[in-house]
């Protein structure tokens, strides 16, 4: 799977300036993004959103990110990333609110995430990578910076 953020985030993965109306459709965004990359299928996506009805908001773990995630299951194809930026802040009901950037994960059994939620909590934990990656104007560059900041973290 490769250290590399980049790899695990095709452009098919990246959608920027989403506009959903709340956090489920968010969510949503976030899970159609992995299904079009081929990482999920759509039942992935109806997974993440059980995920936060069930326990709450948990998944906005820093100001503004959240991490959309649920366990792995026969609809997690293969590990993978996505990566979505809302035009309009989102309120999950977290004291991190409102969100303005959620990233889905994928993890299959076999491959955990902890490498991969290690290399992008390095880039997250850094102000100055965030907001490059925050004024990314197109999927291409945001990869780009990614390859850049997982080579750099190493």
């Amino acid at each position: 799977m490769g250290d590399n953020l980049a790899d695990m985030l095709p452009e098919e993965a990246i959608t920027l300036g989403a506009r959903p109306s709340d956090w489920r459709e968010a969510i949503t965004v976030a899970g159609d993004a992995l299904t079009a990359s081929g990482a999920t299928t759509d039942e992935y996506t109806r997974e993440m959103i059980a995920a936060v009805e069930e326990l709450g908001p948990y998944i906005v773990i820093a100001p503004g990110l959240a991490l959309a995630h649920s366990r792995p299951s026969p609809s997690v194809l293969r590990a993978g990333l996505s990566w979505v930026t809302l035009s309009e802040p989102i309120e999950f009901g977290s004291p991190n609110d409102p969100v303005t950037l959620v990233i889905g994960l994928a993890a299959t059994a076999q491959d955990g995430h902890l490498e991969v939620m290690s290399s992008l909590a390095g880039i997250l934990a850094d102000e100055d990578q965030m907001t490059q990656l925050e004024d990314a104007d197109s999927p291409a560059r945001l990869r780009e910076l990614l390859t850049r900041f997982s080579a750099s973290g190493d």
